[in-house]
């Protein structure tokens, strides 16, 4: 099985129109994968492509549409392009041979103030190599700086050299979603209940990255329903050390497991591995100040038609209702269309973030932080509306205090 897009490291490819970012990423992926042409502007949309470059492992290559595109739909694709950048983990910035100006200085300035690690690529050296004077200018924005040609191939296995030296520490230093939780010889219940929202002759996502954590640490992996849970925990002779459920049945599965077993939830695991664990959890005591007229947005990272009984349509809002008594506008966002102008919002409840990668989360939680807006997440949400969230979050409790 690939690897997931969300656990890909994602690498943008950015710079002007025409200036050779469909034929760099074409090079490096050795396929015809972007249009080439001398129109600027070819490229109006970003394209994605996934693959495995050793020793980083599996990446997702990003070609954008020129930063310097002009008229109306020029600006809507800038405008994605900049939402490509809340998900890059690190950046190429391709320019031309003595060219510099606001708009890479303007990407530069962006990804030193986001913290994205970005090297610089000069490109088409087949027609013009790039003076001395400009090689400094360079240097001063970068320490990483390579001469390529995408018609030559000029330098491309250099390319992945340089990319190595610019790969963020957390990629190379990954967490797992039970890090520091199980170990060798250790057993792990994971609680799954398959009913309509299970998707038909497979595992969801969260439920699979904890089957291969569990083996990864060789600990001893057992799935059950969540109605065998009582009669799973009499027949082992050696109690879980921890339990994992699904966050619908948090209550009950709380209830059927000792107080001396961890238990948590698959989404408060991805909100630790994909978020910020302290920010999401605090975020859900906002959920006691809601009154009537207030908004909540209810974000969703992936796309799916929505089914009778759907998490994120019908039950949260039923149980926002049911718990705070207030009648409140609940609005839905979901894949890429999330909204500029969530200070509008009293809350924000996103989804687990399975199907995205950790920089488009943590960017996410920091908009909702400038904008001085609480957000959390299903799994931490859920928990709190059912009275388990402390019982939820106790596994992490040292993590929580620093």
């Amino acid at each position: 099985m690939a690897a997931p897009k969300g656990l890909r490291l994602h690498i943008g490819i950015f710079g002007r129109r025409n200036v050779g970012k469909s034929s760099l990423i074409n090079l490096i992926t050795n396929q015809t994968l972007s249009i080439v042409s001398k129109i600027p502007g070819t490229t109006t949309d970003p394209v994605e492509k996934a693959m495995e470059i050793q020793p980083l492992g599996a990446v997702m290559l990003i070609d954008t549409a020129g930063i310097d595109d002009k008229g109306s739909l020029g600006t809507q694709r800038i405008e994605r392009t900049k939402r490509i950048i809340d998900k890059t983990d690190m950046a190429v910035l391709v320019v031309e041979a003595d060219i510099w100006g606001e708009f890479e200085e303007g990407l530069a300035a962006i990804f030193k103030s986001r913290n994205i690690p970005f090297m610089i690529v000069c490109g088409k050296s087949d027609l013009a190599i790039p003076s001395n004077e400009f090689i400094e200018l360079i240097r001063d924005k970068t320490g990483v700086f390579l001469i390529m040609s995408a018609k030559t191939g000029e330098n491309k296995e250099l390319f992945y050299d340089k990319l190595q030296e610019i790969t963020p520490l957390n990629w190379i230093k990954q967490n797992t979603m039970l890090g520091g939780l199980v170990n060798s010889g250790d057993i792990v219940l994971l609680v799954t209940p398959i009913d309509i929202q299970a998707p038909k002759g497979r595992m969801i996502l969260p439920q699979v990255q904890a089957l291969r954590d569990v083996l990864d640490s060789g600990a001893i992996c057992i799935f059950v329903k969540e109605n065998k849970i009582t009669n799973m925990l009499s027949v082992l002779k050696m109690p879980p050390k921890l339990v994992v459920c699904d966050s619908q049945c948090v209550l009950q599965t709380a209830r059927s497991v000792p107080e001396n077993i961890m238990l948590t939830t698959f989404s408060i695991l991805m909100a630790r591995l994909k978020g910020d664990l302290a920010v999401l959890s605090g975020g859900a005591n906002a959920i006691s100040e809601l009154k009537s007229g207030d908004k909540v947005l209810i974000a969703e990272a992936c796309t799916h038609h929505p089914l009778k009984g759907d998490i994120g349509k019908e039950k949260i809002p039923k149980w926002l209702a049911e718990f705070t008594k207030a009648d409140l506008t609940i609005e839905h966002c979901s894949g890429k269309d999330y909204p500029n102008d969530i200070d509008k919002y009293k809350l924000i409840i996103h989804c687990g973030a399975c199907v995205i990668n950790a920089q488009e989360m943590l960017s996410r939680i920091s908009k909702a932080a400038d904008a001085n807006i609480p957000i959390t997440n299903y799994g931490v949400a859920i928990s709190f509306l059912q009275g388990a969230l402390e019982r939820s979050l106790e596994p992490f409790q040292n993590e929580l205090k620093q």
